[in-house]
């Protein structure tokens, strides 16, 4: 049986950091040789980290990506093969791929189909590549691709199976959004029963400013059916013995490779060997590893956890305040903090004036007992009483609204990052993607801080997240009178969020077909929503874009977040009819 042995790392990543993730590298390429892997892939763009945006047009770092290749190549590589990402250049630069051996480089493939979507922009850096070599390592002919593309039926892989792969490695720096997995798997699996090869696909993992990436590294063998998959949200060497003789079996039974290969196609294909036979020799057994995926809330929540916990960890910071109101989204933002940071690194700080409820106090006390962080009472009825007298002469005798309302959550915000430059904690934001689509926030007030963990969390998620707190450990870390409240600002007597806004069960599916859908508001209407509530939530999210232009990044978790994946303009008089 000729099997080739397979080591994904799963590996975690930070932007600039050439020589940590250089010597992150040597250290998984060392785990692999111990296990006895024939070749072990690291993520695109491992050495650098993903996605560098315009260092790229920096030529020192160019360079420097290069020599952290070359510190990698000479003392990591004996009796291992090794894919390495990386920025490559000749007159041109290349999202690149690094084929390392004996102390050498065996091969350079460059990335074809360069993403220019969502949350991407390659094409404003790199040149595609034009060819599909073949690798043989350990004997086996191996198949070297980047990402995207692997999304295209008629791609390299297709090339490569053709110029007769029996495995693919494709390498990736694929962000997580919710329920992305599982279509991507379902990708996964036909390419690879699609062309009868083995597919091994390594994803990164971490969170990088709002982007998170979520592992889940999977290999499919040559029917399309998963045979291993490492666990999401944490750095894992997933390691396979694929059995190659399958493959051939399987061609010998389809006709569709000798059926499908033109004479004359024009495709680069070049062979290049490696090693002729594996390195090792005995070698220690392995057991298949298949990890179940994670719930849907489950999920989401790692991600949310995960993109706090290395946001600060790769900006320097280590503790963060949260204006605790006793509302579900600031006692959700402390509970994500918590199991990122741990609760020594978490300061809850409570800011009552004339409008908070004794509910809202007891509550916000009450959770951070519940969690074990530190907590102080702060509150802003002497501020407040002080600028509503100072305002007067300009304020004089117009009715108490708006204004007012908002000068307190600016008294708040002042003090959050009062106390972070007095004490070097990030502020957390703790308005939700329903608020933020809606401008139900305050500039320079509740929208003021460093990060905005649940910003692309809708409400009804929310919710849910904080049941889940709760689910998980098994009593009410939240309180149950958080989660049963209605929820409100409470900047006024007895004002509700329903007051401005519809129910959430109504404002949170308008905004997924407005927002991340771009549906026009005829098909909305359509879905069985009153045409004046639908023009009325539409005109909300258009006017306040400039609102959302000034907020914090955060975790992306939908599939279109607010930023870098939606991008309209601030002066803009199109309205969808």
């Amino acid at each position: 049986m000729r099997t080739l042995r397979i080591a994904l790392a799963q590996i975690n990543t930070t932007i600039g950091d050439l020589e940590g993730n250089a010597s992150k590298i040597v250290e998984y390429i060392g785990r692999a040789r111990d296990v006895g892997a024939d070749v072990v892939a690291f993520p695109e763009l491992a050495i650098t980290g993903y996605p560098p945006e315009d260092l790229v047009l920096r030529r020192s770092f160019v360079e420097d990506n290069v020599r952290a290749l070359d510190q990698i190549v000479v003392p990591a590589t004996v009796g291992i093969t090794a894919l390495v990402g990386f920025i490559d250049h000749d007159e041109h630069v290349f999202n690149a791929a690094a084929l390392i051996s004996d102390r050498k480089v065996a091969g350079r493939y460059h990335k074809q189909f360069l993403p220019n979507y969502g949350v991407f922009d390659e094409n404003r850096y790199f040149q595609r590549g034009t060819e599909s070599p073949i690798y043989v390592i350990a004997g086996i002919d191996v198949g070297v691709n980047v990402c995207e593309d692997i999304w295209f039926s008629d791609g390299p892989v297709r090339d490569q199976a053709l110029a007769g792969a029996e495995v693919i490695l494709n390498i990736n720096g694929s962000p997580y959004h919710r329920g992305k997995g599982a279509f991507r798997e379902n990708m996964i699996s036909t390419r690879a029963s699609d062309n009868l090869v083995g597919v091994c696909y390594v994803n990164m993992v971490g969170g990088q400013d709002e982007l998170v990436f979520d592992g889940h590294s999977v290999i499919y063998d040559a029917r399309g059916s998963l045979v291993a998959r490492a666990e999401q949200f944490a750095e894992e060497l997933l390691v396979y013995d694929m059995d190659v003789d399958t493959v051939t079996q399987a061609r010998l039974r389809e006709p569709r490779g000798r059926n499908e290969r033109e004479p004359d196609s024009g495709v680069e294909t070049s062979r290049v060997i490696v090693s002729v036979g594996s390195f090792i020799g005995s070698r220690p057994a392995i057991d298949p590893k298949i990890a179940e995926p994670l719930e849907d809330v489950a999920e989401v929540w790692g991600a949310l956890v995960l993109g706090t916990r290395d946001y600060l960890k790769k900006t320097g910071f280590s503790k963060v305040g949260i204006a605790l109101s006793g509302g579900i989204d600031s006692s959700l933002v402390a509970a994500i903090a918590v199991e990122a940071l741990g609760p020594e690194n978490v300061m809850g700080v409570s800011m009552p004036s004339r409008f908070s409820s004794e509910g809202s106090k007891t509550d916000a006390q009450a959770l951070a007992e519940r969690l074990g962080i530190q907590y102080m009472s702060l509150p802003i009825e002497g501020a407040f009483a002080a600028s509503l007298d100072m305002l007067e002469p300009a304020f004089g005798d117009t009715q108490f609204g708006v204004a007012e309302e908002n000068l307190q959550a600016r008294i708040r915000g002042n003090v959050m990052m009062s106390l972070s430059n007095k004490f070097g904690w990030m502020v957390l934001t703790t308005g939700n993607k329903s608020e933020l689509a809606t401008g139900y926030c305050t500039l320079y007030g509740d929208m003021a801080g460093g990060y905005a963990v649940i910003k692309d969390v809708p409400k009804l998620l929310v919710y849910a997240l904080a049941r889940y707190v709760n689910e998980r450990a098994g009593h009410d870390v939240i309180p149950q009178a958080v989660i049963d409240k209605p929820p409100s600002a409470e900047l006024r007597p007895d004002q509700l969020d329903s007051d401005s806004l519809p129910p959430y069960e109504v404002l949170d599916p308008i905004l997924e077909a407005y927002v991340e859908d771009d549906r026009s508001l005829g098909d909305i209407v359509a879905m069985g929503f009153e045409r004046a509530t639908v023009e009325r939530i539409a005109g909300l999210v258009d006017r306040n874009e400039y609102k959302r232009r000034q907020a914090p990044p955060g975790v992306k978790i939908t599939e279109r977040a607010f930023g870098r994946d939606r991008r309209l303009p601030i002066a803009n008089r199109y309205r969808p009819r």
